[in-house]
Parts: C-alpha cells; structure tokens; sequence
C-alpha cells in the first residue's frame, strides 16, 4: 500500500513491449501538460450522435477508466471508434456557471434520475442530509441492490467524475491476490508505469503538506495513526497539485478547497475528460454519444453484432431507439453496468454463448466507512481539502487500510473520518429474474461484518490510545459503521474465468470485457489505476493479435 510504486527491474519482454513502454512516456508527458483548469482539455469532436442504421469499426460501451483506454489505443492503431454512455457530456456550465455541483449544495445536477438525494453521509449533527431535488441525469447514481448501494459515475469520464482521485498501485507482493492469471513483471514493469504517466498522477508536496492549513485533518490523523504503531503514507492522485496550491495562496477559482468532489470538480482534477479522453479526441477517430444507452447485442447475420440503443433525455425519458451494427463491441459501463447487461444478454437468448461465469465474482472491495470524535485539544480544522492525499496501513496485519478521509462542511468538526478498504472474502452473483425482467444481485448486508473487524484493527485501537470513540451521527440515529455502500464495485465478468486473460469473453468472438467486471471483487487498493493498467495491457494484445 505504500505511496510510492514497487521497485521494477528493466523491461525483460519483448521488443514490442519495449517499443510501446517508450512511446507510452512521450503520449504520458503530452497528457500530464495539459490544462487542469478547465472542465474539458480539449472541445469534444464536432460530430452528430450515432445515426440508426450506423456501421462503426468498434464500439464502446461507457467511457470510464476501461472505456477511455480503449477507446485511445484503438484510435492510435487506426481504428474508428464510437463510445456510447449513458450519462451526459459535462460540457455546459449549470445555472450557476459552473459545470459541476459543489459537494455542500447538492442541486438537480448531483444525482441520476432520483427526486431525493441520497448521500454517502447522510447525516450530520443529529440532522438528516439528504433533500428533494429535481430527477435529472445527475452525476452520481446511487443504485439499490441486493442490500447495498453502489456510488457510480454518470457521465462523459465515467467514475473518474466523482471519485477522490487516489491513484493508488497495489503492493507487489498482493497483486496475486488482485489478478492471479495475470504476470505481475509486465503489470509492474509497463502497464502500471504507462497507466500511472497518463493519468497524470503524482503525490503531494510533503512540505506544503506539513504547513497547508487544508490539511491539518490529515496531520491529526497521523499524529493518532503513528501514536498507535500504525504506518501513516502519503498516497498519489490525480489532482493538479500546483492549481490547489493557488487555490490555497487565492490566486485561481477555488475547487477542492471549495469542496467540490462528491459531485464533480471544477476546475482541479485531472479526470479522463483531461487525460485519455482528450488524447482520444486529438486522433479525431473518437465520437460519443452521451445519454445513449445500450440495451441488446446480438450477433448480426453478415458479421458482427446488432447493438441496440435507447436515446435519452435529461428527465431520463426515451427519445430515440436505434440500431447500430459494429464490427466488435468492447463493455466498458463500469462493474455492476456491464455485468447487469451481460447476465441479461445470456440470459435473454441474445447471447447465449456466453459461459456460466458471466455474473460471478463480484465484490466492494471491501469498503466500510466510520468517523472519530476527537478531543478539543485535536481540532482537524474549518478548511479542509476535498481530495484525501494519505491513509493509515494496517493491511497485512489487521487487512485494511483507510484513507483519511476530508469532512469538508466548512465548520470546525473536531471530527477525523475514514473510507476503509479492506480484504472482505464474500463475493456475490448477479442473476436474471425472468419474472420481474430484471438482473437482481445476491450481496447481503450481513457480509460487510468481516470488513467492520478488520477496520476495527486500526481504530479500536486508535480509540483506546486517544481516550476517544467513534461517532454515531453520520449514517443514521445511533449507528458507527457506514456498511451500507461501496464506491469501488468489482467483478462480474472475471479474467480468464468469463473472459479469457485479455478479456475477450467466450463463446462470441469480438466481443470485450475491458473495464473493472474483470477484477475479482477486491482490488486492495483504490482500483482506478489497476483497471486503467489491466485495460492497457489487454488492448495491446487484442490490437496486436485481433486487429
């Protein structure tokens, strides 16, 4: 879990590994140079949304981490593109200028398709958070499943939208436990690297980091986590550091320290609309459709496969159903998206040749969430930075880690909050209910218990030493532990068990899992850097031996 990535030994593979890490740095440099004060790097390409009756080469379903890598790669090879997602472009400022709603104001712009909030923290001080808001194509989908909620992306960028940006690559020695099927050298020595260099990542200033004032929660919580014996390290992320510095001196519009994160970030963030997206612009071989979803795939008579797609609008109307044909179709709509469609494709006749793995091996990632009632003397400060840059280590003895996270209310809390992830072994399925026409996930809520005692190795503790305890007014009347949710859904289409090791899923050639359904459940970490490295290694092979 440490900040910094793994010692790597020189390239030992082929040439063509070594001809591709090379230009990896030189397109890495490219992305990292551009703009972060923008919503958009580049203006998305002048091009009509996808006309029924349309061929396109290939064709991406969402354009998160997985998606976007996708979509680059195979536009650098030559390849025509057209990427389908469901949520909008995030490319018009709102009514109050701003493209993006801030954390503190939920608005008509923060959720999809919900007449009420629902949020993560739900409550503060004994009062209830949520509130009624306008059904909108909204940023952030709070899905209800089998006793769980999902935090997902919505939107032209995917998860990338609204994640804290911690850009984390897994310790070596756990990466068998992540991805066994998958050869650690080359994760290590060229996909990890080429992912982390374009998204653009990079890790605080410790000096600044030392005086910021943003920051004093963060100090707090490793002053508690080292008093405790707990290893306390910086984690990178994608946020432009210089920008937040400005933020802090006055300089430039406010963004993380204006609490914008939960809900879009306006100006700071390097999210993919700044990075792959961008770079997937500039071959002017990517269109998108934004507020297009996909609804069917089936094998078309003359070669490749009918997709069927639902237009919609921002109250989440139809408007338009087409058909489209394309030569191969890659499922990038996030963990629970892609295997939701899939389950139902099989289960629906549509694609019958898919394997029975298609819906199994899902997980959370082990994510729980608490916060600590700190003493006066431990105030974690008014101001603080929407973006988490460190976390408390505690993985190989006690199996988790927790990011400390910011309470940005804009008030002095005297509070220190956590997202925990941690090594929670349940694994649930998704399945097709041919009585309500729906794809129902198993996950019981009962299963987050082993992820509450494994976070409960660092802050029992914590909370011994300190003289403290934990707060019991965030997440409803009386109740310690956020286990009601995960922001980091995995699996459902596993490697080499529903696909085979580069993701192309059995019993239909050209079709593509590239997204986080293929990582078993728990990534040990954050996971956007590890689907951004696995989706980079399996494209280079599906362009080298498919194409």
């Amino acid at each position: 879990m440490s900040a910094d990535l793994q010692t790597r030994r020189p390239d030992r593979g082929s040439s063509r590994r070594q001809f591709i890490a090379g230009t990896s740095s030189i397109l890495g440099a490219a992305v990292i140079g551009s703009s972060a004060t923008s919503a958009w790097a580049a203006p998305q390409r002048d091009s009509a949304v996808i006309e029924p009756g349309a061929r396109v080469p290939a064709l991406v379903i969402g354009s998160g981490y997985g998606g976007s890598v996708a979509a680059l790669r195979l536009a650098q090879a030559g390849v025509d593109v057209h990427i389908v997602e469901m949520g909008m472009a995030w490319d018009t400022p709102g009514t109050d200028g701003k493209i993006f709603a801030n954390t503190t104001k939920p608005d008509y712009r923060s959720f999809w398709l919900r007449t009420r909030t629902k949020q993560p923290l739900s409550n503060f001080l004994g009062f209830p958070l949520d509130k009624d808001v306008p059904r909108y194509t909204g940023i952030l989908d709070a899905e209800e499943m089998g006793g769980i909620i999902v935090y997902q992306g919505r939107g032209v960028g995917g998860g990338s939208l609204v994640n804290g940006g911690m850009a984390v690559t897994p310790r070596r020695e756990n990466f068998g436990a992540v991805l066994p099927s998958v050869d650690p050298d080359e994760m290590y020595d060229v996909y990890y690297p080429r992912a982390n260099a374009a998204l653009g990542v990079s890790t605080i200033d410790p000096a600044w980091f030392e005086t910021a004032a943003c920051y004093q929660y963060a100090r707090v919580g490793r002053k508690h986590a080292e008093r405790s014996g707990f290893p306390f390290v910086f984690v990178p992320d994608v946020y432009d550091w210089d920008y937040m510095k400005q933020e802090a001196a006055g300089t430039v519009p406010k963004s993380a320290l204006a609490a914008e994160i939960l809900y879009g970030n306006n100006y700071g963030k390097k999210t993919l609309q700044k990075t792959y997206l961008a770079q997937a612009n500039a071959t002017g071989r990517v269109t998108v459709s934004p507020l297009h979803r996909v609804t069917t795939v089936t094998p078309a008579s003359a070669g490749g496969y009918l997709v069927g797609i639902e237009q919609l609008d921002t109250g989440g109307a139809v408007t338009a159903t087409k058909t489209v044909t394309a030569d191969r179709v890659f499922f990038a709509a996030g963990s629970v998206g892609t295997s939701k469609l899939l389950v139902r494709l099989k289960a629906t006749g549509a694609l019958p040749g898919l394997n029975g793995e298609v819906g199994k091996g899902w997980g959370e990632n082990g994510n729980v969430m608490c916060g600590r009632a700190n003493h006066l003397w431990d105030p974690t400060g008014a101001l603080q930075s929407s973006i988490p840059t460190a976390g408390i280590d505690n993985w190989a003895a006690g199996g988790a880690f927790a990011e400390v996270a910011p309470l940005p209310t804009g008030i002095e809390t005297f509070a220190s909050f956590y997202l925990s992830i941690t090594k929670n072994p349940h694994r649930a399925q998704f399945s097709w209910n041919a009585a309500t026409g729906k794809v129902e996930l198993n996950w019981q809520t009962s299963w987050k218990q082993p992820s509450i005692d494994m976070a409960k190795s660092i802050f029992d503790r914590i909370n011994a030493k300190e003289g403290t305890i934990y707060r019991t007014d965030l997440f409803g009347a009386y109740k310690i532990w956020g286990d009601h949710l995960t922001y980091h859904p995995l699996g459902g289409a596993v490697l080499d068990r529903a696909t085979d090791n580069y993701g192309r899923l059995h019993g239909h050639s050209g079709l593509y899992v590239v997204d986080g359904a293929l990582i078993p459940g728990n990534a040990s970490v954050n996971p956007f850097v590890t689907i951004t490295a696995l989706a980079e290694r399996n494209i280079e092979e599906i362009i080298a031996a498919d194409l």
